[in-house]
């Protein structure tokens, strides 16, 4: 009786919110680490040829900014949720407790430094001195962090991808999730493609750098 009377309660919650809830929010975070791991996935291959692919490193840095926003925006909103009562949030849970306590704080931490760095380094040029060394730090932290978070919700992301997907089952929100992400994207774009003139220094930088080589 009283399992059923919490499922009443989740499904009022989400019409009232008409985002899907828990469950929604859920699938948003999916669908937007989806995204992310191709990108990050595009951006780690241009440091294989940084020197060559600069400008490309450049571009998809900038353009993972709103994306890498919203997924935090979407983690917090459930993390805010949950400690504040929010039925559906309480009623699944909260992360493991060494994801909790020891990768989400390394992974938003290294993330902050890693995007804080590129930025400022996109800003200074190839002068940047010791910035180039923090970033490259907060890269080496932000790796090991990433890797085990992806590890782990490896096995959950293709469940939830491909609920939302297939809508099965139906859960409200779909079409302000999509919205939401889409406009990430949009932003993205617009603001690397704003960028590209700033990055001009680094990719003369590159090119005297392949001349002397």
């Amino acid at each position: 009786m009283a399992t059923y009377e919490r499922s009443i309660e989740v499904r009022a919650v989400r019409r009232a919110e008409g985002s899907g809830g828990a469950a929604g929010n859920e699938r948003l975070t999916g669908l937007v680490a989806a995204i992310l791991l191709v990108l990050l996935a595009a951006e780690g291959a241009t440091i294989l040829r940084i020197h060559g692919l600069i400008t490309a490193h450049v571009f998809i840095g900038m353009l993972l900014v709103p994306p890498v926003a919203l997924k935090v925006g979407s983690v917090g909103y459930r993390v805010v949720r949950y400690y504040t009562g929010g039925l559906e949030y309480r009623l699944k849970g909260p992360p493991a407790r060494a994801l909790r306590i020891l990768v989400a704080p390394a992974v938003l931490l290294s993330t902050a430094a890693l995007f804080a760095t590129g930025i400022a380094l996109v800003v200074v040029g190839p002068g940047g001195g010791i910035v180039v060394g923090l970033h490259k730090a907060s890269f080496v932290a932000w790796f090991f962090a990433m890797a085990v978070h992806v590890l782990w919700h490896l096995r959950v992301l293709p469940p939830a991808l491909g609920s939302e997907m297939s809508r099965r089952p139906h859960v409200s929100g779909r079409s302000l999730r999509l919205a939401l992400v889409v406009a990430a994207l949009v932003v993205g774009v617009g603001l690397a493609a704003a960028t590209l003139p700033a990055a001009h220094s680094w990719a003369h930088w590159a090119a005297s750098f392949r001349a002397d080589g």
